[in-house]
């Protein structure tokens, strides 16, 4: 077996931010109240989250690059017959990506709809200044309703996931998510993922973009 670097630490710090966040933001929903203040901080956190991840999909390490885990059909039917390539089972398998490629539309969905959200009380995102009350009203429905259930599922069947793996197919998918280091078969010859110093400096500082511009938006959604 080798030891070789999968999941850089931007990746590792994105992954266990975001399931906080999300985890918080289902229990603020849930209270209400004041606790709604929480719930709105916690989406625009999600928010810069999800936009940083976009970005990194495109420069971060190998294993966090989008175009390195979108499989062809075929390649998801070897994965489940259990013939998949060597190279598909080290980062985001055919099936991992399938999950994390829905995670993400429905947070970005969630998140979506939330800005244009109105509880007709006390709290509202602030793009529900900008369209229409018909837009509003059915933001509010879907986010309320439908989105916090779909989200509520896939986080479920994503934890239901890992402890399948870890259970029937003897392979720990929490200890590389944490660490960033995976055992590989030794004949098998992959990239490992980038993770120096400069590259977890680019990660910050496009973080930091990515929250300068929710901040924007927040900010000019109460600017009126």
């Amino acid at each position: 077996m080798q030891t070789i670097r999968v999941w850089d630490l931007p990746t590792r710090l994105f992954h266990w931010l975001l399931a906080a966040a999300v985890v918080g933001l289902v229990v603020t929903a849930n209270i209400g109240g004041n606790w709604m203040n929480w719930h709105l901080r916690l989406g625009y956190a999600v928010l810069a989250l999800l936009l940083f991840r976009v970005v990194w999909g495109f420069v971060g390490g190998h294993w966090s690059r989008f175009g390195n885990f979108l499989y062809p059909p075929s390649a998801l039917v070897a994965y489940v017959r259990g013939t998949a390539k060597p190279e598909h089972r080290v980062g985001h398998t055919p099936l991992g990506a399938l999950s994390v490629f829905a995670l993400l539309l429905v947070l970005m969905a969630q998140v979506g709809t939330g800005l244009m959200s109105d509880d007709e009380i006390a709290f509202f995102g602030p793009l529900v200044r900008f369209v229409s009350a018909d837009t509003v009203s059915a933001a509010t429905s879907y986010h309320k309703n439908i989105g916090k259930f779909i989200v509520i599922a896939l986080v479920v069947l994503h934890v239901a996931a890992i402890l399948f793996y870890k259970w029937f197919k003897k392979e720990g998918l929490v200890r590389p998510m944490v660490l960033g280091d995976k055992q590989v078969a030794a004949g098998v010859v992959v990239p490992r993922a980038r993770d120096s110093s400069a590259s977890r400096w680019l990660a910050l500082a496009l973080l930091a973009v990515c929250g300068g511009a929710v901040a924007w938006l927040v900010r000019l959604g109460h600017a009126f």
